[in-house]
C-alpha cells in the first residue's frame, strides 16, 4: 500500500510532472535538468529522489554524473507514467523543451569538434 501512495505522492507536484515529460525525450543529467528547469540544483535532486523511491525513474553513474530516465522495468509504473505524460499539454513544455534543445545541440557539437 504505501508503495502505491508513493507513486501518487509522486506525481502530485508541477515540477516532478515536468521531469519526467522531459524524461520522454531520453536520459538526462542532474545538471541539464537544472538548466532546463532553471531551478537549483538541491531542489532538482530532491524531486528526482522522490522520483527514484516511487520506482518512476532510475539513475545510472557515469563518471561522476549521474544520468536519470523513466522506470521501464514495471509495466504497471510504465504505464501509469505513460498516461500521465500523455495529459500534459506540449504547449506548457515549450520552453522547457527549447532550453533541453539547446542544451542537446551545444553537447552535440562538442562531441564532434
Amino acid at each position: 500500500m504505501q508503495g502505491l501512495l508513493n507513486i501518487f505522492k509522486a506525481l502530485s507536484d508541477e515540477t516532478r510532472l515536468k521531469i519526467l515529460k522531459i524524461f520522454e525525450k531520453g536520459e538526462i543529467c542532474v545538471c541539464d535538468l537544472v538548466s532546463v528547469l532553471n531551478v537549483s540544483q538541491p531542489r532538482v535532486s530532491f524531486h528526482l529522489n522522490v522520483l527514484k523511491e516511487a520506482g518512476l525513474v532510475r539513475g545510472r553513474k557515469q563518471g561522476k554524473w549521474v544520468h536519470y530516465s523513466i522506470n521501464d522495468s514495471d509495466i504497471f509504473r510504465r504505464f501509469l507514467v505513460h498516461s500521465v505524460m500523455e495529459k500534459i499539454p506540449e504547449k506548457t513544455m515549450k520552453e522547457s523543451f527549447s532550453r533541453l534543445e539547446k542544451i542537446i545541440s551545444v553537447k552535440n557539437k562538442s562531441r564532434c569538434g
